[in-house]
């Protein structure tokens, strides 16, 4: 045979293979399980929900311990050395911080149980007492992982509470817990001093710092508040031992403290059997995890996803090394130039990431491409185009020494932008886009495994599995879940309907939490246990099952939309604070969970309108002319704003786009009802071109 021949005919027969080996298969598996009626899937690999991987292993505290005994001498955490800080001045007097970072530095399985039980001894003597709950209020970093473990040894409730969390949500969050003790960093110890007269429980102050701020204008005098540094904890535990108080798989590992979606966050009840399980499933789903990899932590760990993710990481032996968003690469905005990225010191195999940082990553490839031009933008796009053709299945596309020889030309510097190691990237917390998807796979040269879980589900509920190239779905079941599908009449999603049952996604198994704390009547609203005793989450979410049983999102129920960052819009909530604006007859705030803002369809007030432009002496054929003024639109949107921050919206809440309308919405145009109600749906469709281009 011709070397001309072979080289058409063997990625051919691959191809045809590799093709046959795909089809038909089943991912998922329909079944009966109880309950209402409805179209449930469960992972077809197992016959039960899997509950621990490990044998013997019924909580976290135990399952942490016995990787720290398999691998004592093993890395597992790493932090960066901060060498300076220092403030650059751009040119319009802006200043912006910069950071000097060194070389990852270690500890290892055995050093880091050490420090563990030292802790969670520490904290004994400090007078932390059983029964009592200790919150953790800080940035992802060692320190919150090692709190984390050694309140577990103790068996102590954890709070978790995103960095970033307002003043009004964090008292809520302290109090409504009865929180004794807070872990924190010197940044939200300012926080905690702040509001130090409406918290009711807080006795001790733990700082991860070394640098425990002790002044008076710091910490109030009059308060009782013990504030101690974490390395001091841990050598009081260090000199004064104390046995571990190892907790049951029923017990509450976490209460975790959502951003919140309407109103107060709500804290979410988790167990270890809750946690372990979702664990345990991971592990049956990505291959090859080991001693051998590396993950790059970096997204918070007060985020469902992250805890889980590094609980995962710690069980098997790898290291996990931290870093930023803000520093993750090498033209991060807080890396000073010259100094390299996270991702470029830790060269991690391994990472979680959120389609914000992905898109971020594909766009500044996209840019420099086309920066460069020429010869490069055509090779570039010609690599691109033959792996995309090989991943669609075209025996016409890169295998073999040619994908090696594009890797090498071409993608390899796309990779050393997150440190050239890269095997398998977990997506979770929005939806990741179809085009950012396959961008990364083929440029990284890595999958992306997409999920799909909430707080609720301790983030477990589907999971794209190793070998699924599609796109816009979240995968199969997840080994510890059933996902059925619930008939929604109202919005029009069956379970009968045709190509694909659809209906409103309810999760059940071991690994869906309790419920939310102190909120019975929000929990038995959206759980439910069968007559089997199986307990399912109601998400609210509207999904379809493809013929493979992998699930897609397609809708919601309620007009509450996450972002792309994670952060929930309550549509009717921004529109209500709106509304009030002496420029507006009537608004629709949109979102969707592929941008970081949301945008506005604004019905301008005539009146008032006209009244304004009358005083800045614009003159102007007709109202419709007016509204399309740019003058008008920042006059308008300067009132939204104003509204927004009267009624404390977030600022992710504030729509950033607006488009002036100058025609009132009436039941007889269809896009109210009767009673003046929005019809969303029928205005989203009216007005989807000028959607488009707001978000252009």
């Amino acid at each position: 045979m011709s070397p001309y021949l072979a080289g058409i005919l063997v990625p051919l027969v691959f191809t045809l293979i590799f093709q046959n080996s795909k089809k038909g298969k089943k991912r998922g598996l329909p079944v009966e399980v109880g309950g209402e009626p409805g179209y449930a899937i469960r992972n077809r690999r197992f016959t039960a929900p899997v509950t621990s991987w490990w044998e013997g292993i019924s909580t976290l505290a135990e399952l942490f311990e016995q990787s720290c005994k398999q691998h004592p001498n093993k890395l597992l955490l790493g932090t960066r050395k901060l060498i300076a800080r220092e403030t650059e001045v751009t040119p319009d007097g802006r200043s912006f911080e910069k950071l000097h970072l060194g070389e990852y530095e270690w500890l290892t399985y055995g050093r880091t149980f050490e420090s563990v039980c030292n802790f969670a001894s520490g904290l004994a003597r400090l007078g932390h007492k059983r029964g009592e709950r200790a919150a953790i209020f800080a940035d992802t970093r060692e320190e919150w992982f090692i709190a984390l473990q050694g309140c577990f040894r103790r068996n102590i409730t954890v709070v978790t509470i995103y960095a970033s969390l307002g003043e009004e949500a964090l008292c809520h969050s302290l109090n409504e817990t009865e929180v004794t003790t807070v872990i924190c960093g010197k940044k939200e110890l300012k926080k905690l001093v702040d509001i130090s007269g409406q918290l009711d429980t807080v006795e001790r102050v733990i700082c991860m710092d070394d640098e425990v701020p002790s002044d008076a204008a710091l910490v109030d005098r009059s308060t009782s508040w013990i504030v101690s540094s974490f390395s001091d904890v841990e050598r009081i535990g260090r000199e004064n031992p104390v046995d571990a108080d190892l907790p049951l798989s029923s017990d509450v590992a976490v209460i975790m403290y959502t951003s919140g979606s309407t109103g107060l966050p709500k804290g979410v009840m988790m167990t270890h059997a809750n946690v372990l399980a979702t664990v345990s499933a991971v592990m049956t789903i990505v291959p090859g995890l080991g001693s051998k990899d590396v993950y790059l932590a970096y997204l918070p760990l007060a985020h469902i996803l992250e805890l889980a993710a590094e609980n995962v990481i710690a069980a098997v032996g790898s290291a996990i090394g931290y870093g930023t968003a803000l520093t993750l690469t090498d033209t991060s905005s807080k890396i000073k130039k010259g100094t390299r990225g996270d991702a470029t010191a830790l060269a991690p195999t391994v990472m979680t990431a959120v389609p914000a940082i992905l898109d971020r990553v594909r766009d500044g490839v996209r840019k420099k491409v086309d920066a460069k031009g020429g010869f490069s933008k055509r090779l570039f796009d010609i690599a691109y185009a033959r792996r995309l053709s090989a991943i669609n299945g075209s025996w016409f596309g890169s295998w073999g020494l040619e994908r090696v020889l594009w890797n090498f030309l071409v993608f390899r510097k796309v990779q050393a932008i997150l440190g050239g190691r890269i095997r398998f990237i977990l997506s979770g917390g929005a939806p990741l886009s179809a085009d950012t998807q396959r961008f990364i796979n083929i440029c990284l040269g890595a999958p992306i495994g997409q999920g799909y879980g909430l707080t609720e589900t301790c983030a477990g509920g589907t999971f794209s599995e190793f070998d699924d190239t599609s796109v816009g779905r979240v995968g199969a079941p997840l080994p510890c879940s059933f996902v059925k599908l619930v008939d929604w009449p109202e919005g029009g999603y069956l379970t009968t309907d045709s190509p694909m049952p659809r209906g409103e996604i309810v999760v059940g198994g071991p690994n869906v939490t309790l419920g939310y704390f102190k909120n019975d009547g929000k929990t038995k609203e959206v759980y439910k246990v069968d007559e089997r005793g199986m307990r399912w989450f109601y998400t609210g979410d509207i999904g379809q099952f493809h013929a493979d049983g992998c699930l897609e999102i397609i809708d919601r129920k309620k007009d509450i939309v996450k972002l792309q960052h994670g952060e929930y819009v309550s549509l009717g909530k921004v529109e209500a604070a709106l509304v009030v604006s002496p420029y507006v007859d009537n608004l629709m705030i949109h979102a969707d969970p592929f941008h970081s803002y949301c945008v506005a369809l604004v019905v301008a007030s005539q009146p008032a309108a006209e009244e304004w432009a009358s005083k800045k002496g614009i003159s102007f054929s007709d109202f419709a002319e007016l509204c399309e003024r740019e003058e008008t639109i920042k006059e308008v949107h300067s009132s939204l704003v104003k509204a927004a921050k009267e009624a404390r919206l977030e600022k992710f809440e504030i729509p950033a786009k607006i488009k002036l309308l100058p025609n009132p919405w009436t039941p007889e145009s269809g896009l109210v009802t009767a009673a003046l109600k929005l019809k969303r749906d029928n205005v989203r469709k009216a007005f989807s071109e000028d959607l488009s281009k707001l978000y252009a």
